[in-house]
C-alpha cells in the first residue's frame, strides 16, 4: 500500500488531543484495531479506503478499511466484519477514500457506513470520493478541535470544511466528508 504521511500525522495528532496511544504502522493490525474499537468512545481510522461496489458475490460488502495483517486476519476490515461487532462508540470517523460510497438501495447506502451503524454506532463521518492526504489531515484536526470546543458533530464538520477551504480552495479537497446517522 502507498504511504500516507498525512494520515499518520492525523493519527498522532488525534492521539495527543484525546490522550490516547494511536495505533500506527505495524501496531495497526486488524486484530489490534478491532480490539481497541470494542471500548472506544470515538473510533477514528485514518488509512486507505477500498471501494468494492461491484462484486460477483454481494455488492458493497467487500468494501474495506485497510489495516495491518496479522496471523489471524488479512488486514482488511470490511462491512461484514464490522456488522458482526457490538460497538459502543458515539462516533466513527473513516478518514479514507470512498468510505461513504456503496450500493444505493431503498434503505440508503449499503457500504462501509452500514457496518458501523449496524454495530451500534449512531453517527459516522465518511468520504464520498477519493480524498487528499494533506487536506484531510487538516480537516480532521479542525473537526476534532471544534468538537472538543463543544460543537455538535454536524457543526464541527461544517466549521472544519470552512477552515480547510481557506488553505485548500478546491472543493474536492475540503468537501468530501459527510455525516450519516445521528449528527448531534
Amino acid at each position: 500500500m502507498w504511504q500516507l504521511p498525512g494520515a499518520e500525522a492525523e493519527a498522532k495528532y488525534f492521539g495527543e488531543l484525546l490522550k490516547v496511544q494511536p495505533l500506527i504502522g505495524d501496531a495497526a493490525s486488524e486484530t489490534a484495531v478491532v480490539s481497541r474499537m470494542q471500548n472506544a468512545r470515538i473510533i477514528h481510522l485514518a488509512t486507505h479506503g477500498l471501494l468494492e461496489a461491484e462484486s460477483l458475490y454481494k455488492r458493497s460488502t467487500l468494501s474495506a478499511i485497510a489495516l495491518g495483517p496479522s496471523e489471524a486476519e488479512d488486514g482488511f476490515l470490511n462491512v461484514r466484519g464490522t456488522m458482526r461487532m457490538k460497538l459502543g462508540a458515539e462516533l466513527a470517523v473513516l478518514s479514507a477514500c470512498d468510505t461513504g460510497r456503496g450500493k444505493i438501495s431503498g434503505d440508503g447506502v449499503i457500504g462501509l457506513s452500514r457496518g458501523y451503524i449496524a454495530a451500534g454506532v449512531p453517527s459516522i463521518v465518511v468520504s464520498l470520493w477519493p480524498v487528499s492526504d494533506q487536506a484531510t489531515k487538516d480537516l480532521m484536526a479542525s473537526f476534532h478541535q471544534e468538537m472538543l470546543a463543544g460543537a455538535n458533530k454536524a457543526a464541527a464538520l461544517r466549521a472544519a470544511m470552512l477552515e480547510t477551504r481557506k488553505k485548500f480552495p478546491a472543493a474536492n479537497a475540503w468537501a468530501p466528508f459527510t455525516i450519516y446517522g445521528y449528527p448531534h
